[in-house]
């Protein structure tokens, strides 16, 4: 196992943390960007106490060099580079090499790599077979997290974390897996036969014709669909510190192998207030189901008394201005004019609402503008997927993001296993006696 030595470096600033007449010096680590850190990690030893953040909103649980994010000025960079940069300039597999390896790669670095990604697509046949056991109903979420997670038993060459060429094995077969299950797992749900990867297509185009491509015909993929995904992985490839990254870091912690620390990861992605989001924002327009009624939900969205929500506007880490959204905005618009937007009447509804939002006050002084879930919602109904996909494809892109983070862990010579503590509130030590005598008010 690596030799544990200490990575980070103090600016020589401290806080004092003044308790029970007792002074304790804390030390400040220094951020090359963002805010600098008080570090707290021999507080308990020291002083007794842990400290308390429910949601870890105030905790960095780890130091990275992967990805950079101020909410306030609207800046998202991987590796130190803008992501409207790479947008324009990059596709995904360049993006993903680079958050693995940490530096844009040469010509013939990007085609090695690209190389290695598309010869790794194919799944074990076996494996495939395992579809067959879900049910026909089941969600592709559901999917993506139990095929995820069996890799492990089948590319049992790649599971030992302390062998770097093992690592990045791994990492390049769950990135290059993760679209052929994605598709299959959308395959399986509308009962269509599976599609094999095609080594002669992009990544977006490989994942689309997989989706949409039957055996009886042809599928040509529009070139402005495949851009469309394309920049979707890319915008969606990391995101700092969140929910399932954290997730798939504290699961690594514990030395899991990589397989299983990404199905975690795609887990935690599912859900509503991370994943889903683009999801919900795309349930919301269904339920205000025509543009006449806009001028309601609005309404209702400014009503405090009222639970309706304005999904798809806002965010909790961009709050003035949403990087993303600005890129994807650009993109919805070539796709709806490709597709025809008249011919969806949701999509027509998405628009206008849009169009509201931007000019209402409301909307404007609470910061309230319409985000990457809004706009990438659109884009995967108008290329044709159900709102069940639209977390399948986010799972799919992060899995860059989430290699990357996880590749650093295992480097990172202080990583140690997560343990966080919490505030006990529960009863004090009770005898078995004592439990049953208790007044049950269950």
């Amino acid at each position: 196992m690596k030799s544990k030595k200490k990575s980070t470096k103090s600016n020589k600033k401290e806080a004092k943390l003044k308790l029970n007449s007792k002074t304790y010096t804390l030390p400040i680590l220094k951020a090359s960007e963002g805010s600098d850190v008080i570090n707290i990690t021999k507080l308990y030893s020291e002083s007794g106490y842990f400290t308390y953040d429910p949601g870890f909103t105030s905790t960095a649980a780890c130091e990275s060099k992967v990805t950079y994010i101020d909410g306030e000025k609207g800046i998202l960079r991987y590796r130190g580079i803008d992501v409207s940069e790479l947008a324009k300039k990059s596709d995904f597999i360049e993006v993903s090499n680079l958050l693995i390896y940490g530096d844009l790669p040469n010509q013939s670095q990007l085609k090695k790599y690209r190389k290695l990604i598309t010869n790794h697509t194919m799944l074990n046949e076996q494996l495939i077979k395992f579809f067959n056991g879900f049910r026909r109903d089941a969600h592709p979420m559901a999917m993506m997290v139990g095929v995820m997670g069996a890799l492990s038993a089948f590319y049992q060459d790649s599971l030992d974390i302390n062998d770097p060429h093992q690592r990045m094995t791994a990492a390049r077969r769950i990135i290059a897996k993760a679209a052929t299950i994605g598709a299959m797992s959308y395959k399986y749900s509308i009962g269509q036969p599976f599609v094999y990867p095609d080594n002669n297509l992009s990544y977006a185009e490989n994942f689309l014709n997989m989706c949409f491509s039957v055996p009886s015909e042809n599928y040509r993929v529009p070139k402005i669909i495949s851009k469309a995904m394309d920049i979707i992985f890319i915008l969606h490839a990391d995101h700092e510190q969140n929910a399932s990254t954290s997730t798939v870091r504290l699961a690594g912690s514990s030395g899991a192998n990589p397989f299983a620390c990404i199905a975690a990861g795609v887990a935690s992605l599912w859900g509503p207030a991370h994943g889903g989001a683009n999801q919900a924002a795309l349930e919301m327009l269904e339920t205000i189901g025509n543009k006449k009624n806009i001028d309601l939900y609005i309404s209702k969205a400014k009503d405090r008394n009222d639970d309706f929500k304005l999904m798809g506007f806002g965010h909790r880490v961009y709050k003035n201005y949403d990087p993303r959204a600005k890129i994807l905005k650009e993109i919805c618009k070539k796709v709806l004019s490709h597709v025809g937007v008249k011919k969806d009447p949701i999509l027509e509804l998405a628009m206008e609402l849009e169009k509201k939002a931007l000019k209402d006050p409301y909307f404007i002084k609470k910061k309230l503008y319409p985000n990457v879930d809004f706009y990438s919602g659109i884009i995967l109904r108008a290329i044709g997927f159900p709102p069940e996909m639209f977390t399948v494809i986010f799972a799919i892109a992060r899995t860059a993001g989430w290699t990357a983070q996880w590749t650093e862990m295992i480097d990172d010579p202080i990583q140690k296993i997560g343990r966080p503590r919490q505030l006990y509130t529960g009863n004090k030590s009770l005898k078995y006696g004592q439990i049953r005598s208790k007044k049950n008010t269950r």
